[in-house]
């Protein structure tokens, strides 16, 4: 499998700050990848500072006085990665709530509505059918610190939302789960996309309840709690506007057919 993916942004800094990126590819063992990254401000190339996060995530950070930033990245990816590494650690920090997973609040309904499905696979269909059917995809319909909750009681949100309640639900019924933000072929609109990622099996299945992208294509960025840990940008300090996002996720040949009773990892 070829994947191609890319995004180019640009950042208008009205007073001093500090910047963070995540919209590099995680690294990819086994798999061939060919990047290139830049930033340029007022015309000029600046060095980013990486930062090497947890689960690879890769935190591209710098000190802006002010000015236009434009961001380009593109990588390819040839190929599929080893499986997402596991630790005890990770089982333990994703059954806990976080500040937009709430799963603390979830504990009763959550067993209620899946506390029968003893088979794994079956319970991350039916939370995945739950979450979609529940929700409307509906862009600008959220704001940006809304959790699990505010989401559920909306009925509507974008694909960070969903997987927001994707994962509460599934923490709620004990099943360690977090997010992960991804480039992802066949998406429309266009956009970083978020999905859910449950620990089954002896390893993390990917959960996408809005089922706009089919999960064998998804290229991982970065890994975390909730959208806290994976934002595509951080802003410190300063005051930033974003003018210009574009997206870019293509794979070389047809999309593949995803059944959303399979159990699958991000590869």
């Amino acid at each position: 499998m070829k994947r191609v993916v890319g995004s180019a942004l640009e950042v208008a800094v009205t007073a001093p700050t500090t910047l963070e990126f995540q919209i590099a590819v995680a690294p990819h063992p086994n798999a061939v990848v060919y990047e290139s990254l830049s930033f340029v401000l007022d015309g000029t190339p600046v060095q980013a500072l990486e930062v090497s996060g947890t689960h690879g995530n890769r935190i591209h950070k710098l000190d802006v006085a002010g000015g236009t930033l434009e961001v380009d990245y593109a990588a390819t990816v040839i190929g599929q990665t080893d499986p997402a590494p596991v630790t005890e650690y990770d089982l333990s920090m994703y059954l806990r709530p976080s500040r937009y997973a709430e799963a603390d609040k979830f504990y009763g309904f959550a067993a209620t509505e899946f506390g029968r499905y003893a088979d794994s696979a079956t319970l991350l269909e039916k939370v995945s059918a739950w979450v979609g059917s529940r929700l409307n995809y509906v862009p600008g319909s959220s704001d940006p610190i809304d959790g699990a909750v505010d989401t559920l009681l909306a009925g509507a949100g974008v694909c960070r939302d969903f997987a927001h309640l994707v994962v509460a639900m599934l923490r709620a019924v004990n099943v360690p789960a977090r997010v992960v933000s991804v480039y992802a072929p066949g998406l429309y609109p266009m956009d970083f996309h978020a999905v859910g990622e449950a620990f089954v099996d002896g390893a993390w299945r990917v959960v996408d309840g809005t089922l706009l992208a089919p999960r064998q294509t998804l290229v991982r960025i970065a890994t975390g709690r909730d959208a806290a840990d994976t934002a595509f940008l951080d802003n410190h300090k300063g005051a930033i506007t974003l003018e210009k996002l574009e997206v870019t996720a293509i794979v070389d040949g047809d999309l593949p057919t995803d059944d959303i009773g399979e159990l699958m990892s991000i590869r």
